[in-house]
């Protein structure tokens, strides 16, 4: 019949972890039936009937970025472009262009020429709804 003799060490170990569990039951104090309860698709601009204050993250800056078409070359083929070159892209002419902030789709547009400068006019906006659904996948 073997028995079990705790070391020292096993006595730490246990009561750390012990430590460390108490730790995060205390955290957790209900934050997670919050958090699950909480839903992006609900979150309203300001004005719009709901509580969610949106003025704390007004002035955050984020890239925006408009893409005309991607490509995929291989290094030799980039190593060769040169003056002159043409790349081809995934896109049609016409075809609207993506508008991303921060990497995430969020309107679709055709490029417009103002005081000869180059713009953008937005033709579809994609639903608060569909960009959070696009931030899980």
């Amino acid at each position: 019949m073997s028995e079990e003799v705790e070391t020292p060490q096993a006595v730490d170990d246990q009561a750390l972890a012990d430590q460390w569990a108490d730790a995060l039951e205390q955290q957790g104090g209900g934050e997670d039936e919050q958090a699950q309860a909480a839903s992006f698709d609900e979150l309203q601009p300001e004005g719009c009937g709901g509580d969610i204050k949106l003025d704390a993250i007004l002035d955050v800056p984020v890239t925006i970025a408009m893409e005309i078409g991607r490509s995929r070359i291989n290094i030799r083929n980039l190593l060769q472009l040169n003056q002159g070159s043409v790349v081809e892209l995934d896109r049609l002419a016409g075809e609207p262009m993506d508008v991303l902030v921060n990497g995430t789709l969020i309107a679709q547009g055709e490029v417009v020429v103002v005081n000869e400068k180059f713009g953008i006019r937005l033709t579809d906006i994609v639903s608060p709804a569909d960009r959070v659904r696009n931030l899980k996948a």
